[in-house]
């Protein structure tokens, strides 16, 4: 109960700040069709609604499931399995996010179909799957993250100079969205898993963390490329 309690005031802390910005707006400025305003509020009970079984679905199954499959991978002792299990998550996962699919739909929408939108999807995840698996290599091998972090944005940052100008700002977004709802909680608790068993003490299972920051330079790459060739 107090589960259920807590992730009501964590949908309400979230959703009712906006709803009241919009309520205000089409008192005093915005002044909306009443039609519209209408389906503005049924959007948001039913956004309420959603994320507010979403997030006990994620408390109640996906951070325990993830957390606990991060640590039984370690105790097979077979590093393959370990980076390996981690690529098909992160491709899971990136396949199932919403956010994904909703960048895919307007980039579909805006290339007038010049860029499909299961093309995108399927280049973001790819990429978020491949930087996964690196960033369980980096837990194993124990590399320090800031060299991870610097050698790619390094990578990102000459693959801008050829990458069609408009395909730069897509590529980013790509990055920002496979931190959405589904992926985060899913990937985080699988790598604090594998940290917690691998290091033997509390600072060191921090490795763990900064995982998803690591991947989401994956998608940011991937889309880049997929702008190399499209360009």
């Amino acid at each position: 109960m107090d589960k259920v309690k807590g992730t009501f005031k964590e949908v309400s802390a979230a959703i009712f700040p906006i709803t009241i910005v919009v309520v205000l707006l089409q008192v005093t400025l915005v002044r909306l069709p009443l039609d519209l305003f209408l389906q503005f509020i049924v959007g948001v009970i039913f956004v309420s609604l959603g994320f507010f079984l979403f997030l006990l679905g994620v408390h109640a199954g996906l951070l325990p499931v993830g957390e606990m499959i991060g640590k039984k991978l370690p105790k097979t002792k077979k590093t393959w399995l370990i980076i390996g299990v981690g690529l098909m998550l992160g491709f899971a996962v990136t396949i199932a996010e919403p956010d994904v699919r909703v960048l895919a739909e307007q980039i579909d929408d805006v290339s007038g179909g010049a860029i499909a939108s299961w093309i995108l999807i399927l280049s973001v995840a790819i990429g978020l799957s491949l930087f996964v698996g690196l960033a369980m290599a980096r837990t194993v091998f124990s590399i320090p993250i800031h060299y991870l972090l610097a050698g790619c944005y390094t990578v990102v940052f000459i693959l801008a100079i050829f990458v069609p100008k408009s395909f730069i700002p897509i590529s980013f977004d790509a990055g920002g969205v496979t931190t959405g709802p589904m992926a985060v909680p899913f990937i985080l608790a699988l790598g604090v898993g594998v940290a917690s068993v691998l290091k033997s003490n509390s600072s060191s299972s921090s490795d763990g963390f900064g995982l998803i920051g690591l991947a989401s330079i994956g998608p940011i790459i991937a889309v880049m490329m997929l702008g190399v060739i499209f360009g």
